[in-house]
């Protein structure tokens, strides 16, 4: 009798031991097969070209392709909308601009998911702040003098954006309100139109990126007055930042920003493993000289950063697109 109890022990020992590996194994093994991460943005864009900069890597470290899938419209959202429809096979990821998790639902009448309960964050990938551009051949040296300018009278000066809710847009009325000044809005339906109308004198400023602005000023058609970023932007350290200037707050700040996102109820592990390969990637000098060259700097950080991201510049867009609906 104790014999045989022997023996059944020692069998399910061995059992338990050889599926311990199994277990392991199984973990291990992610990713079985090539991920794919949706991009809501055209081929050759600057959130695309900055995915690509990263999953090129990350295939390599992770030992199986990563497909960037284009899927360009509503502002970045039917990215995020395609990632969704694929969610539950651990492989659909997406790499998105605020936009689509800050202000969407609020300037559209259905996004088509929630980003509290759909969207998992994994990291934020990148910033890119904007800078307030004018003609170099208007009267305005820096920012001072634009916001003097700006409060002789509402409306006084004018900018351009790329239309209602867009970034730019949306800066220019948080700078406005900040600096207790009121801007003319006006809307274009490009960067360049908006740029030619600058250096033409059409209009007085816009917010723009700094790998916009950049060949305007090196050829002496455009002056840039402040940065929008809490610190200098290493594509334009020259170029003074806003916080605590002209009636700015000391942490005013206005970035756009990337982030790698994954559906609503992926495995932790996952989500823990892309963030540190991500995080690793981001370290690597050469890949921030590529960013930073297609204007965005390296931001890497946890997903809980990612959510607090998320929270507050919701919170901070939404107030100034409540102050916009609300102007006469």
């Amino acid at each position: 009798m104790t014999l045989r109890m022997t023996r059944r022990s020692a069998l399910a020992c061995a059992v338990a031991l050889t599926a311990l590996p199994t277990a392991a194994a199984a973990e291990d093994a992610w990713p079985a097969a090539p991920l794919h991460v949706y991009v809501g943005f055209p081929a050759g864009s600057s959130p695309d070209t900055l995915t690509r900069i990263v999953t090129e890597p990350l295939a390599q470290r992770l030992g199986q392709p990563v497909v960037v899938e284009n899927k360009p419209g509503a502002g970045g959202v039917i990215g995020i909308q395609q990632m969704l429809a694929n969610a539950g096979d651990g492989l659909s990821f997406a790499t998105t601009i605020n936009g689509p998790l800050t202000t969407a639902a609020r300037l559209m009448k259905s996004t088509g998911y929630d980003v509290a309960t759909d969207i998992a964050p994994v990291t934020l990938i990148a910033t890119s702040p904007l800078v307030l551009a004018v003609s170099a051949g208007s009267d305005f040296t820096d920012v001072e003098s634009f916001v003097a300018a700006a409060g002789t009278e509402p409306e006084f000066l004018s900018y351009g954006s790329v239309g209602q809710g867009s970034g730019a847009h949306l800066t220019a009325e948080l700078f406005a309100d900040a600096a207790g000044v009121s801007l003319l809005h006006i809307p274009f339906t490009s960067y360049a139109e908006v740029t030619t109308s600058i250096v033409g004198g059409e209009i007085d400023a816009g917010f723009m990126a700094p790998s916009a602005a950049l060949p305007q000023v090196e050829a002496g058609r455009m002056r840039m007055l402040g940065i929008t970023s809490a610190e200098p932007f290493p594509q334009a350290p020259d170029v003074p930042v806003l916080a605590g200037r002209a009636g700015l707050s000391d942490d005013f700040r206005a970035e756009l920003w990337n982030a790698f996102i994954a559906p609503a109820g992926t495995d932790p592990a996952i989500i823990a493993r892309l963030n540190t390969e991500i995080g690793a990637i981001l370290a690597d000098p050469e890949v921030q000289q590529k960013l930073l060259a297609i204007g965005w700097q390296a931001a890497p950080g946890t997903p809980g950063d990612l959510a607090d991201r998320i929270a507050a510049d919701t919170a901070m867009w939404g107030a100034v697109i409540d102050r916009v609906a609300a102007k006469p």
